[in-house]
C-alpha cells in the first residue's frame, strides 16, 4: 500500500478515513479540543462507554473505573452528576479518563489547557507526568510551550503549520531563540 498525502500510518495500517471506533480499537485515544464528553449521561456512565476495549468482564471494569478514581479523584465525588453540569476542568478529566479507559496505547492530547484556570491547568500537568512515568504515551499540541517543554522528550515547534524548530524538549527550551520567541525570556 502506498502512501498518499496526509496518510496516517499506526500499527502498519493506514488510518486516515477510518471509523473512529477502529482506531479507538487500533488503541489511539484522542482527548479533543472542546472534549466531546457525552453531556446527557452522568459521569459513571462517561466512563462506562468507553471501556468497550475490556469487553464484558464486569470485575476487570471496575477495577479500571477504580484506577481512573484514584488518578482523577473528582470524578469518583461526582460519578453520578450529569457530565454536562461538571466545570470545564473536571470535564477535562472525564475526557482524558475516558481516552484511558479505551484502552489507549497512544494518547493524543489538544490543547488540555485551553480555557481552564492556572490552578487545573498545573493539575492536569501533574497528572500527564504521572501518566509518562507509567509509560504511556502521549502526543500533546500545546499552546503553553514551557509546560509542554516540561514534560515531553522530543518537541516540534510549529508556526503557521510549518516545524520551525524540532529536537529534545531539554535543548528546545535551554535554546536562546525559543526562550526569546515563544517563552518570554
Amino acid at each position: 500500500m502506498r502512501a498518499k498525502s496526509g496518510d496516517i500510518l499506526f500499527k502498519e495500517k493506514y488510518i486516515k478515513k477510518e471509523k473512529a471506533y477502529r482506531i479507538s480499537r487500533a488503541g489511539i485515544g484522542h482527548v479533543p479540543e472542546g472534549r466531546r464528553i457525552f453531556s446527557d449521561l452522568n459521569v459513571e456512565d462517561n466512563l462506562i462507554v468507553a471501556t468497550i476495549a475490556i469487553k464484558n468482564n464486569d470485575t476487570k471494569i471496575n477495577e479500571e473505573i477504580e484506577k481512573i478514581y484514584d488518578l482523577f479523584p473528582v470524578l469518583k465525588e461526582r460519578k453520578s452528576q450529569k457530565a454536562d453540569t461538571l466545570s470545564g476542568e473536571e470535564q477535562q478529566m472525564l475526557a482524558m479518563a475516558r481516552a484511558l479507559l479505551a484502552g489507549a496505547k497512544v494518547l493524543l492530547l489538544d490543547e488540555p489547557s485551553m480555557g481552564l484556570s492556572p490552578l487545573f491547568v498545573e493539575k492536569i500537568f501533574d497528572t500527564l507526568k504521572i501518566l509518562k512515568k507509567a509509560g504511556e504515551t502521549i502526543l500533546l499540541v500545546e499552546q503553553n510551550l514551557n509546560l509542554a517543554l516540561d514534560i515531553a522528550d522530543r518537541a516540534y515547534v510549529l508556526e503557521t503549520g510549518k516545524i520551525v524548530k524540532e529536537g529534545q524538549a531539554s535543548d528546545l527550551k535551554n535554546d536562546s531563540a525559543i526562550k526569546s520567541a515563544y517563552l518570554g525570556m
